[in-house]
């Protein structure tokens, strides 16, 4: 009886020794076979593609990578959305050279429903309200171009909300009223200076 008792524990006994060194080889194969593995690396943009290069408060300032040693564009941008959080309207404010006739340009791209002969109403802080026609639509939207003086971009810096209205074809009797927050404006402005 001894013989067998014996000869179990001992298959038993090699077998545990064998599942550990094969445990052991699997996990060196692993190790050596995780070594031969490329991690990546980072990958900035590429030329011509858009980038978030800041954010400043409510604002990302978004520019397009260029080659080496050439200037880039770049904006600051605003997603604009209704009451509900659904984004309506994109927001894109630009500085232009000076002794331009306006200091500062937008562009507010809203969905194609929107009713074109209703223009697009922009008021900082609800005053100083004007109006803007519309430029062109596309697949992606209509677009209204707008041109901002001096006076009106201290407005800006100094407001706390800027407002767009609208008007959807689909109902002429009703607004859309979105909020455009200033915060940040002043600093993300600044700095639009600095890239010139």
């Amino acid at each position: 009886m001894r013989p067998i008792f014996y000869t179990v524990f001992l298959a038993t006994f090699l077998l545990q020794g064998a599942t550990a060194m094969a445990q052991e080889t699997d996990a060196t194969e692993e190790s050596s076979a995780s070594d031969d593995l490329s991690l990546g690396e980072s990958v900035g943009p590429a030329v011509g593609q858009q980038y978030i290069s800041q954010e400043f408060g409510d604002w990302e300032m978004r520019c397009v990578k260029v080659p080496e040693g050439e200037l880039e564009p770049c904006n600051l941008y605003q997603l604009l959305e209704n009451d509900e959080g659904v984004a309506v309207a994109e927001f894109n404010l630009f500085r232009l050279p000076p002794g331009a006739r306006a200091a500062a340009g937008a562009t507010i791209v809203v969905p194609l429903e929107t009713l074109l002969t209703q223009q697009l109403t922009l008021a900082v802080d609800g005053a100083n309200a004007r109006r803007y026609p519309f430029t062109f639509c596309n697949a992606g939207g209509c677009v209204a171009r707008l041109g901002f003086t001096e006076a009106e971009v201290q407005q800006f810096r100094r407001g706390n909300v800027a407002t767009v209205r609208l008007v959807p074809a689909a109902d002429p009797n009703f607004e859309v009223v979105l909020d455009v927050s200033l915060t940040g404006f002043t600093a993300g402005f600044e700095e639009l200076g600095t890239q010139e």
